[in-house]
């Protein structure tokens, strides 16, 4: 693309989104096409009308019917997840999908904790018999108090890691359970280990569930997890809903007095306001929010300051801050290192050359010295090229100083 850095961008923002942040958008160069209330079968036309190069959404979900409706180059999700976002059709279009970890981070952690005070002191329970008209402090003065209790955390990315302090400030030990976490870093965050969620689930008064979803956590928290729960605990999920059994969920609420607090659903509506007809929402010992945990202003106003900053490096140097679907290991068996001058057409000889013997480029980057005379390219192969190609590439460009080539043995 020519001029890429004076291009006049277009970004489709497909989802409620901060003023500061579409302004921010369009100091960069971007032409901003603000349709928050787009879904579906909209959505997909919006994209073939506007033809975005750029596609940002919170909640909305983006199928591979949107991705191929136009010619986007990357999706932003403004927010910490990314499962709304068909990511394997992103990747096969060669779309970029990023997304704004750690910027609801205490958002998320103050929700869970007045969830948390919320089912100890009954707090919605004493607002509805207010507006009754109805005084029953005998009835409300039942609470537990959380000081001294355990809070048992599943999950210690960002979040729960911001859950720790919040959880020292009121007097409650906590123990942990993270498929990263080491006994090491536990000590340093000043946490119990816990080496499976189980056992958190067994010596915890309260767990709070903070992990990512994706084909490993989703349903993992089922009848086996909540049977380990002491009778009566709390159990409170912030996260995403799908890494719970929901049904396993409500039998623990019905035969073992577990109280939830919930900002997140199995099965929850795509529009901001629609009917809500979940069994779950029937239960005494749920008490729930609307999936609200990242919607602070502070919140919000980050996320989007860290939308503009994903497009504007996108937009400047191509490059996409947070991408998540890169591929962690490629086919490649060989990385091709050449040492060469700074002249025009050396790589393009040296690919042509790969090219000729069947040989794909997995990946490439090429470093030029301070001065503009020389440059270094790595190039990652999915074999390696025959030594009569090297040495013709060796000897028939009086640009390229040296060849080598080295075996992956850690791809």
């Amino acid at each position: 693309m020519d001029n890429w850095t004076n291009y006049e961008m277009r970004v489709l923002i497909a989802d409620k989104f901060e003023q500061s942040g579409r302004d921010g958008l369009e100091a960069i160069g971007c032409d901003v096409s603000y349709q928050p209330d787009l879904k579906d079968d909209a959505l997909s036309e919006a994209i073939r009308q506007t033809v975005p190069d750029v596609l940002v959404v919170r909640g909305t979900k983006v199928t591979e019917p949107m991705l191929a409706a136009g010619q986007i180059k990357l999706v932003v999700r403004a927010g910490a997840g990314f499962n709304t976002i068909d990511v394997a059709a992103a990747s096969r279009r060669g779309i970029y999908v990023s997304n704004c970890p750690g910027k609801n981070s205490i958002a998320v952690a103050e929700l869970a904790f007045a969830l948390m005070l919320a089912l100890d002191r009954r707090i919605p329970d004493n607002v509805i018999a207010l507006r009754r008209g109805e005084w029953n402090k005998k009835e409300f003065s039942k609470a537990r108090g959380l000081f001294g209790r355990t809070l048992g955390l599943i999950g210690v990315g960002k979040i729960g890691a911001e859950m720790i302090p919040r959880a020292r400030a009121f007097g409650m030990p906590v123990i942990a359970w993270s498929r990263s976490l080491t006994p090491e870093r536990a000590a340093a965050l000043g946490v119990e280990y816990k080496a499976t969620p189980a056992e958190v689930a067994s010596e915890a008064d309260v767990v709070s569930v903070h992990v990512a979803l994706n084909a490993d956590t989703k349903g993992f928290l089922g009848a086996e997890f909540f049977s380990a729960m002491r009778e009566g605990a709390y159990f409170m999920n912030t996260a995403r809903g799908e890494v719970v059994d929901q049904a396993a969920l409500i039998e623990a609420m019905k035969s073992r007095g577990i109280r939830a607090g919930l900002d997140v659903y199995a099965a929850e509506p795509t529009s901001a306001t629609a009917e809500f007809t979940d069994e779950i929402a029937k239960e005494p010992n749920l008490y729930g929010t609307h999936h609200i945990g990242a919607s602070t202003d502070q919140a919000q106003e980050a996320i989007a300051a860290e939308t503009v900053r994903i497009v504007r490096e996108f937009k400047e140097t191509g490059k996409v801050p947070n991408v998540v679907n890169l591929a962690r290991q490629t086919p490649a068996t060989h990385r091709l290192v050449v040492r060469h001058l700074d002249r025009p057409g050396v790589l393009a000889t040296v690919l042509d050359a790969i090219k000729s013997e069947g040989i794909n480029v997995q990946e490439m980057e090429n470093i030029v010295f301070e001065g503009a005379e020389a440059a270094v390219a790595r190039i990652n192969l999915d074999n390696a090229p025959s030594r009569e190609m090297l040495d013709e590439i060796q000897s028939g460009n009086a640009d390229v100083i040296e060849l080598d080539l080295l075996e992956l043995s850690n791809q």
